[in-house]
């Protein structure tokens, strides 16, 4: 039994094959890496922008889609495909920037649809409409990650939890389908804080959740802070409990995107079980079965999972 309606369940029932998102590096930038914000960037970013790097390595879009495509349609050759700009923040820059990259986004072959990375500060009426007037499959991915400004301050984010709510309505009013990200276990919070900072999502007009444990990579300020004993992750188990708690005050319309974070090789400092992405969805579905929890029990789907959570093919776990 499915016990959360994922991402490959969703497409499944929108498209009847699966679809596979490719990351891609566009080389953008950051106000909170380029000195616009500060130069430091948020304590957990890696210096590739929780991306690939694959920009700095002098790879184009083109290369970087037709290398994974390849893969992709070698296992299964009706794959549909979405690019998602990972790396950075997308719409951050000039709007001409932003018009050509889309362009040339979904100018690649086979391109089925668009998932846009970025921070809600990065966003405004012209970019939004350039967003909205794609005609393709489109998610807009907002880096929320709490609801607390002092933690979004003590996390050196740069925004406030105003301009995330500014940022969700905005691109809702648009039509624009919202993928919130949020994080748990962030430095000076507690599972509470975390169910706070969903259920204030939840009040917005999102089509979408990722919800991330935070680890703590190489060469980070959150590094630091971890070698001195200021911060430690959250243990496996607790990361666990936090999802039985949250799921199921989701919505069952709610698209899950992601229930576990992705460090990149060799990045990851701790905790080590961060990496065991399968083995944690695994020991998830366990134990949402053993206290008969499922995505909105507490909220539309109290008597049982609703169907829509079943679904072959799809997106796999691993985006």
């Amino acid at each position: 039994m499915q016990r959360w309606h994922t991402l490959a369940a969703h497409y499944n029932h929108k498209c009847g094959c699966r679809v596979q998102k490719i990351p891609l590096d566009a080389g953008a930038s950051c106000p909170n890496r380029d000195g616009t914000l500060s130069r430091s960037g948020c304590t957990f970013c890696n210096a590739n922008g929780s991306g690939s790097g694959r920009a700095k390595q002098g790879d184009s879009l083109l290369q970087q889609w037709n290398a994974q495509r390849a893969a992709y349609l070698r296992d299964d050759p009706n794959t549909r495909f979405i690019a998602y700009l990972q790396s950075f923040s997308n719409t951050y820059g000039p709007q001409i920037r932003l018009q050509q990259l889309l362009q040339t986004v979904c100018g690649l072959p086979e391109c089925f649809g668009v998932a846009v990375g970025t921070r809600p500060d990065c966003l405004d009426g012209h970019k939004l409409d350039t967003l909205a007037a794609l005609n393709c499959d489109l998610w807009l991915e907002l880096g929320l990650q709490t609801a607390h400004n002092a933690t979004l301050n003590r996390i050196n984010r740069g925004h406030t939890a105003a301009d995330s709510e500014k940022a969700v309505r905005l691109a809702a009013e648009r039509g624009i389908a919202v993928c919130a990200h949020l994080m748990a276990g962030l430095p000076g919070e507690d599972e509470r804080h975390f169910l706070q900072s969903l259920d204030w999502a939840l009040s917005l007009p999102i089509k979408g959740l990722k919800l991330h444990n935070l680890y703590v990579p190489k060469g980070t300020a959150l590094a630091t802070h971890y070698a001195a004993g200021l911060y430690h992750p959250l243990w496996r188990d607790e990361y666990v409990d936090t999802l039985c708690a949250a799921l199921p005050r989701i919505p069952s319309s709610i698209v899950i995107h992601r229930l576990q974070s992705d460090p990149a090789p060799r990045e990851l400092l701790a905790p080590t079980w961060a990496s065991d992405k399968r083995g944690l969805l695994g020991d998830l579905r366990k134990a949402l079965g053993a206290r008969e929890l499922w995505q909105g029990k507490h909220a539309d789907s109290p008597l049982g999972c609703p169907a829509v959570f079943l679904g072959a093919g799809g997106v796999r776990d691993d985006l």
